[in-house]
């Protein structure tokens, strides 16, 4: 007799899917994928670096999600931070899908779908602390946490295969300017009840201790006004930072100033707070711009724009004198409520510098805490949450390798531990956790208008304009690829022409052999003589100026 044999069913795994806000601050976006159903986390973008000339915005490669989008069943958003919801209103144009976020969160997600006109087309569910909403394979709770935003939410996803806790961005606050402080006991209890993988914030896995309350930070600023009670006063600080916005009007209504709101983003964040209560204005305690004419300095203050050293912004163009109605010079002091983000730590010199320049007193020690946790508040959500594995996240690559090795002093083996690129494939079942595969990721650049039509070989080029300049070449040439007249050379970023006259003379020259070598008589190859033409001024200037402009080469074709 033949035995039967059973054949084993292979359990579905989990698929946790990075497609960015790994190895960089910002553009955070992860996919979570069980079967046919696809969840995903945070939709942010991530600003310019410096040769990414004319650049405005950086957001994810959603490849992989448009080509599952029957899996996609929503986006779930942690907070209202731009690396966290920045590339809603250009994902979703592809992906449409029911987006979930607490209040505020949404608040600020709606003001962006206005402008981009997709607040009718786009589902949107408000939710509440503790709430629990099922999207296919998956259910996700909201829980409460802390940051340097109001109405920050971790995650507890359940899947077929286990709970996953994702910590968005957070801190440990036990005394939080507004709301409640962080949901500590609900971390403990999923601990408790078993918690597969945690997924935690790394920024400031490198510093040692706690974080600090963000009340502390109001407690200097409130020393600051007392101190500073014959100036002007202009605070930048984040547009989103609510509770920091709050603790500054609340020490300028306790010393008699005027507020000021200046920075659109600062202002539709804070009407969007202040029309969901998340911000407490007192009565006449707001003023317009123009209203400041009517008020000496020592009775204002100007929240605004710009700690980060943006071009654009209003502190930026207040330094440069191209702000239309703020002039800053002496009897003038400037709060920098922020630290620089990596990167932008130069851009954040020079304003400082130019307002110095003016004769303004800076502030820009002291006066911020992170929103991020460090290493003992990190070590506190592993201890209360328990994870059987742990893959850091947010941060670059050191930042996650500083979590790392917080687990490992935790007893984590590396058998344990995913440090993951975006991209990257982890999968989790009941007897298996590995790195199966990778999925397409990338960088789309927005410039104006455009989305993604600035590729890698137009930003090579722009960088090669910025280095070495451009050499134009103006032909006009007959049927036969006679030269009838030029050729015309101009340059832009390379030499002034009318100083190097020597310089241009010898590259006619060179412009005029190059075609001669490519005479064939009739039908010319325009295409060989425009190469010719490239190769031979390349070499040339290289050899005068060890320099290579981008040489391009023109040519008329006259009857």
């Amino acid at each position: 007799m033949k035995k039967k044999e059973k054949k084993r069913v292979q359990a579905s795994r989990l698929k946790i899917i990075p497609l960015g806000g790994l190895e960089q601050i910002g553009m955070n976006i992860t996919a979570f994928e069980y079967e046919n159903d696809i969840l995903v986390v945070d939709c942010g973008l991530a600003f310019p670096e410096d040769d990414m000339f004319g650049v405005d915005l950086v957001i994810p490669d959603v490849t992989y999600l448009e080509e599952n989008l029957d899996k996609v069943r929503a986006f779930v958003i942690t907070h209202g931070h731009e690396d966290h919801i920045g590339s809603l209103p250009y994902v979703l144009r592809k992906i449409n899908v029911p987006v979930y976020a607490t209040r505020l969160t949404m608040g600020i997600i709606e003001n962006k779908l206005r402008e981009k006109e997709l607040l009718d087309v786009t589902e949107r569910r408000v939710v509440g602390f503790g709430d629990t909403v099922s999207l296919g394979s998956f259910s996700v709770e909201f829980i409460k946490t802390n940051h340097s935003i109001v109405d920050a939410a971790a995650l507890a996803i359940t899947t077929p295969v286990g709970t996953i806790i994702h910590t968005g961005d957070f801190k440990v606050d036990y005394t939080p300017v507004y709301g409640d402080a962080i949901d500590l006991m609900r971390f403990a209890e999923l601990g408790r009840k078993g918690v597969l993988a945690l997924m935690c914030d790394s920024t400031n896995a490198e510093r040692p201790g706690i974080t600090a309350s963000e009340k502390t930070v109001g407690k200097t600023i409130d020393s600051l006004f007392q101190e500073l009670r014959d100036t002007r006063i202009i605070i930048a600080t984040f547009a989103s930072n609510v509770d920091r916005v709050q603790q500054i009007i609340n020490s300028a209504h306790k010393y008699g100033r005027k507020v000021v709101v200046e920075g659109r983003s600062m202002v539709n964040v804070i009407e969007t707070a202040t029309e969901l209560k998340c911000l407490n204005v007192p009565d006449n305690t707001l003023i317009s711009i123009d209203q400041l004419k009517n008020y000496p300095g020592s009775q204002t203050v100007i929240i605004t724009t710009g700690s980060q050293g943006e071009s654009m912004a209003a502190l930026s163009r207040m330094a440069d004198d191209a702000h239309k109605k703020i002039s800053v010079g002496p009897g003038d002091t400037i709060i920098f409520s922020s630290h620089p983000i990596p990167g932008n730590e130069k851009a954040v010199t020079n304003v400082i510098n130019k307002l110095l320049l003016k004769g303004a007193d800076v502030v820009f020690e002291d006066v911020h805490v992170s929103g991020h946790p460090c290493q003992e508040d990190i070590k506190l959500i592993y201890t209360l949450t328990q994870p059987k594995f742990t893959i850091p996240i947010h941060g670059e690559y050191r930042h996650l390798i500083a979590q790392a090795k917080i687990a490992r002093e935790l007893g984590y083996g590396s058998d344990r531990i995913f440090i993951l690129r975006s991209g990257d494939v982890l999968e989790l079942g009941e007897e298996f956790a590995g790195i199966t595969g990778k999925v397409p990721v990338g960088n789309i650049l927005v410039d104006g208008l455009g989305v993604g039509d600035v590729g890698n070989v137009v930003l090579r080029d722009r960088q090669h304009l910025a280095q070495d300049g451009i050499v134009i070449v103006t032909m006009a040439m007959d049927r036969n690829g006679q030269l009838l007249a030029g050729p015309e050379i101009t340059s832009r970023g390379f030499v002034y022409v009318k100083e190097a006259d020597v310089l241009m003379n010898e590259a006619d020259l060179i412009v005029q052999t190059a075609i001669a070598s490519c005479h064939e008589g009739k039908n010319p190859d325009w295409n060989r003589i425009r190469t010719a033409v490239k190769t031979a001024l390349t070499d040339f200037f290289w050899k005068k100026t060890m320099r290579r402009p981008m040489i391009l080469p023109l040519i008329m074709e006259i009857d």
